[in-house]
């Protein structure tokens, strides 16, 4: 007899190497993910590739291709990380995929890349349906089909069309309800972030590619923007504060601007200063603020909670609670711009004991033990749930007793998932090693060479400032 056998149906097109070549050329448009069943990432992304690829059914398709087992596929397209996300035009590999992760993201990213880059308007309703969108819109005004501002402006949006919507139209009068009465491009930002404190629509008359994309990039997330997480990337590298709360903009619009206008009534005031601003849901981030600021469900509240982050990496949260009339977070600001906040530093506990052969350091003994100004220090950043890490850790620790009568080399470990690392150390994953000399603690040296006890002694008889001092276990050594 037969088993009933329940078969998930998925809108995901499964390729492999006997039919790969002839399928993606079938399509205008293909995003294909390269990926392995064991990887943690590629796991994480299959729920959110699954929904994307059943929303954009029709328009665009999705296709995954198992590397373990297609290795001819993966290897023709240079793929050695997973995932490995790429974008086919007619059977052509056109580019790598760089856009969000998320469902959304991926269904915005991928209907902004068929069709025209830039969406024809005939009339006004083609217009006001065209901005009434979730993101800004760009809509460039012309005189007509043969102006040279349109063919700039055509070569701007193929350019960005990642990143934007674009729009044009060669009937000026559309543009008269928004001032537009001769070539003119307008950044309209979406509907529901519409606000007494900013302008709505942004204009401008330079139509080349560069000038486009610095107009937009100054632009179009305004004052205080909807961060999401399919626009966190856009918005990293700045000093940025955040006022997590029930933001829902598809079911409560006006309770989520009632905080966002306190937000930017304040932020007005301020404008003169480097600083950002945002609102976003905190249950979309509750796992970043965990991360960050070690804030689980049981310290949210209904009122906004604020925090700042900086480009460095410092961390500040408010602590007052925020007020209707914005006073709470007005203080609350006066004291980050004259430098009289305490920063938020996530970190275990100061171990009592730690006299061990290797030392723990944490965020709060970081500037004791690593930044002592006569020590020599030899620094592992780990995760425990790192395998690598946990081959290392018996090597270390021998490396740590035979070094243990130094006086002048410390070596040390950290746990960097509990715990905030400095900006200056460049750690992207696990383990990482850096030696910081004596003398010299702004210059931290990242370890690259092997990780038997041997190669650890032989890169510190060269770097260390002062000569070994070893242990009498293995005099070989």
């Amino acid at each position: 007899c037969l088993k009933n056998v329940l078969i998930a149906a998925t809108d995901v097109l499964e390729l492999g190497d006997s039919d790969f070549e002839y399928t993606v050329a079938e399509h205008d448009t293909l995003l294909v993910e390269f990926f392995a069943p064991w990887c943690g990432h590629c796991q994480r992304l299959a729920p959110e590739y699954e929904t994307a690829a059943t929303k954009l059914k029709g328009k665009v398709y999705l296709a995954k291709v198992d590397c373990t087992v297609n290795s001819e596929t993966c290897g023709r397209f240079g793929v050695n990380g997973y995932p490995t996300l790429k974008i086919f035009r007619n059977g052509e590999d056109s580019a790598a995929y760089d856009g969000p992760r998320t469902a959304d993201g991926i269904v915005s990213y991928m209907t902004k890349q068929v069709g025209p880059s830039s969406v024809a308007l005939h009339s006004e309703g083609d217009l006001d349906a065209f901005i009434n969108n979730f993101e800004a819109s760009v809509v460039g005004f012309f005189s007509g089909e043969e102006s040279t501002q349109l063919a700039e402006f055509l070569k701007a949006s193929s350019a960005m069309r990642d990143n934007h919507r674009f729009a044009h139209t060669t009937d000026l009068s559309l543009g008269l309800k928004h001032g537009v009465e001769s070539e003119a491009v307008l950044l309209i930002r979406p509907p529901r972030l519409n606000s007494k404190f900013e302008d709505s629509v942004i204009k401008t008359t330079a139509f080349s590619t560069a000038s486009l994309r610095q107009f937009i990039g100054d632009h179009v997330f305004g004052l205080c923007p909807h961060l999401t997480a399919e626009n966190r990337d856009d918005m990293s590298g700045r000093d940025l504060l955040v006022a997590y709360y029930d933001v829902d903009y598809l079911h409560n619009i006006k309770g989520t601007n009632y905080w966002r206008n306190r937000v930017m009534k304040v932020a007005t005031k301020f404008q003169s200063q480097e600083l950002n601003y945002a609102v976003a849901n905190r249950a979309e981030f509750q796992d970043e603020l965990k991360e960050a600021f070690n804030l689980g469900p049981s310290d949210m509240q209904e009122l906004p909670l604020i925090t700042i982050r900086t480009k460095e990496g410092n961390k500040y949260i408010m602590q007052e609670e925020f007020t209707p009339d914005g006073k709470s977070l007005e203080r609350f600001l006066e004291d980050y711009f004259a430098d009289k906040l305490k920063r938020h530093i996530k970190s275990e506990a100061v171990p009592q004991n730690n006299n061990g052969p290797v030392k723990v350091v944490v965020a709060d003994n970081f500037e004791e033990m690593v930044n002592n100004p006569s020590k020599d220090v030899l620094l592992e950043f780990y995760a425990p749930w790192c395998g690598h890490c946990k081959s290392l850790e018996p090597k270390y620790t021998e490396l740590g007793e035979k070094l243990s009568a130094d006086d002048n080399i410390i070596i040390a470990k950290m746990d960097a998932t509990a715990n905030d690392v400095p900006s200056m150390y460049d750690v992207q994953g696990f383990p990482t090693i850096f030696f910081v000399p004596a003398g010299q603690k702004d210059q931290p040296q990242k370890y690259t060479g092997d990780r038997e006890v041997n190669d650890f002694i032989s890169y510190l008889k060269k770097e260390a400032t002062h000569p070994l001092v070893l242990g009498t276990t293995r005099e070989d050594l």
